[in-house]
């Protein structure tokens, strides 16, 4: 098991699940610890509380009972997977069989929590998984501000941008342009300085991680 981080990680933990006892534990627990959470009683409440247009999509992370009467776990990770949601899910479950852990993981589940589970066990997934949520939201970030900054780029701009991505020299692209050589040195240059990179292996990575 990988060590737990210790960075006060933001997001709110969702928990879902029938058992009042345990929704009452689980958010006393976290909120001891200084993690923002949300109970809900059934399934069908989350996803009620999804649909609502200030429900925060980006930051966060579920903690779900797999067994609930109505709408299984399983079933509701089914339907947000539906809704494209992307948020990390840990399941917690009375019935940890194998089948059962390799549905859930197999369809996306960041974790798998077996009960009776510790307290720290818990604290460790959750605080991993609003890590990785974090990461991921960064990652994401990036790339929609990077494709913002290729936005910019003029016609030829792009066209001299995918050559240098092709891994072709200045002089080749001139030709293959019918531009001077000192004309694409100069587009080059525009390029560079819109997508605010230094180098060309900087320049290289963000906009290949991009598309």
């Amino acid at each position: 098991m990988q060590d737990t981080p210790t960075k006060q990680i933001k997001g709110n933990v969702h928990i879902v699940d029938d058992d009042p006892a345990i929704l009452d534990s689980c958010s006393l627990l976290l909120t001891s610890i200084g993690i923002n959470n949300c109970t809900y009683n059934n399934a069908q409440a989350f996803l009620d509380a999804y649909s609502q247009p200030d429900f925060d999509k980006h930051s966060g992370c579920i903690l779900m009972d797999i067994r609930m009467p109505f709408m299984s776990g399983i079933e509701c990770q089914y339907r947000l997977e539906e809704l494209g949601y992307k948020l990390p899910i840990i399941f917690i479950t009375g019935h940890g069989d194998v089948p059962t852990a390799v549905e859930t993981m197999r369809n996306g589940a960041f974790d798998l929590i077996q009960k009776p589970y510790r307290e720290q066990v818990l604290i460790d997934a959750v605080q991993k998984a609003l890590f990785e949520n974090t990461r991921v939201q960064s990652q994401m970030k990036e790339v929609i501000d990077t494709k913002k900054k290729l936005s910019t780029l003029t016609n030829r701009e792009t066209q001299i941008l995918h050559a240098i991505l092709d891994g072709k020299a200045n002089k080749v692209i001139a030709v293959e342009l019918s531009l001077s050589q000192r004309t694409v040195e100069i587009h080059r240059a525009h390029v560079m300085e819109k997508m605010f990179v230094k180098s060309l292996a900087e320049l290289v990575k963000i906009v290949l991680y991009a598309l």
